[in-house]
């Protein structure tokens, strides 16, 4: 959409002059540009920018803050209104989750039996109070924490999209997770990092009881005892700590993880890689947000790291890869306004996603015997 069709552009100046002061209008690219003196105090800047933000938005206007050539520019822009999609979808989803993932947990409570046994309704109890309730609980509070950071900050965000899929014995989960629709841009990097941290941090506190309750159902069993071939699931360091306070582990045995372990278990490595420094994963929203236009070294930092991983044997995570390069990208769009430091405390949060991706990253997440 042009300019000219817009039909007070002198309006639009007065609103920025409200919190701003313009000494000089052009034309950017089809994009009108407002040349502006800043106020030395940055929370003074914080605040006018986010005032202007939310008085432009009511008139579908996107302002950004930007230096070109030492100078100052509030470029703003036309977003047409976003038609939000109806909650029955999120609903359906969410059911059919529940639904994938209960008889997901049911597969995991076969012995011997034939898989039609998953249709019995102790099989169904028990795969959706052992397994699809915490496992939806750990994704879903992971989403919600930001959905509700992004309220807070003003910006627009749906209700969490379940990804459901049909429900196998080669990978019992049920679900590819869970993901939000952020429907306008991220105002500051304060918000870009909050809104990134929220989701982890908040998953992974859910995970650590999870895990804790169903690490105490599990049971040890001779490493013998496992067919050869079959699926192993890794340990990360989180799993290590736990398993060795809880239990006392002979040489030779292994822990049999109950299907309430195994929904912590998937809930930590979710939250490892959703924690993944690049593109536009939480973890690259906190790139962003900390290291600004160098977030890219960031992102090729973690292709090579996860390739290393994969060539060398040690994990397999090619999927992955293909997804950061194909489609996630190593890209991610800055903040409508960067001049925004972060403070001591946010600082902080950025340190403790980097701890709790140590502690939840498995390098090889399933392997054979």
């Amino acid at each position: 959409m042009h300019w000219e069709s817009f039909p007070d552009i002198e309006g639009i100046r007065n609103i920025i002059e409200k919190y701003f002061r313009v000494y000089e209008t052009k034309y950017e690219e089809g994009i009108m540009a407002f040349f502006v003196d800043l106020p030395f105090d940055e929370n003074l800047l914080q605040q006018n920018f986010d005032l202007l933000r939310r008085e432009l938005k009511e008139k579908n206007l996107i302002p950004f803050l930007r230096q070109k050539g030492g100078e100052n520019l509030i470029f703003v822009m036309y977003k047409p209104p976003v038609k939000g999609r109806s909650k029955l979808i999120n609903l359906a989803l969410f059911i059919t989750t529940i639904i994938t993932t209960t008889l997901s947990g049911a597969i995991l409570f076969l012995e011997k039996e034939n898989l039609m046994d998953i249709f019995k309704i102790d099989k169904l109890i028990n795969g959706f109070v052992f397994f699809s309730l915490p496992l939806l609980t750990i994704l879903g509070i992971h989403e919600l924490g930001h959905y509700f950071v992004s309220k807070k900050h003003g910006v627009t965000a749906s209700l969490p999209f379940f990804i459901p899929i049909p429900p196998n014995p080669i990978l019992p989960l049920g679900t590819m997770g869970a993901v939000i629709s952020m429907r306008e841009p991220i105002p500051d990097r304060k918000a870009l990092l909050d809104i990134g941290v929220a989701g982890p941090i908040a998953g992974f506190l859910v995970s650590i009881p999870i895990l804790i309750i169903g690490l105490s159902m599990s049971s040890l069993i001779p490493l013998s005892e496992i067919p050869e071939g079959a699926p192993m699931l890794g340990d990360n360091l989180l799993i290590i700590i736990l398993s060795t306070l809880m239990f006392n582990i002979p040489k030779g045995y292994v822990i049999s993880l109950h299907p309430t372990a195994f929904a912590g278990w998937v809930g930590l490595l979710v939250t490892a890689i959703n924690l993944l420094p690049a593109g536009q994963l939480d973890g690259g929203h906190i790139a962003r947000a900390v290291l600004k236009e160098k977030h890219r070294y960031a992102s090729f930092a973690t292709i090579i790291f996860l390739a290393g991983l994969t060539f060398v044997g040690i994990g397999n995570w090619l999927f992955l890869l293909l997804l950061l390069i194909f489609l996630i990208g190593t890209e991610h769009p800055p903040a409508l306004n960067e001049y925004i430091s972060l403070d001591a405390k946010r600082k902080m949060l950025a340190f403790a996603s980097l701890l709790i991706f140590i502690l939840c990253f498995t390098p090889m997440p399933i392997s054979s015997k």
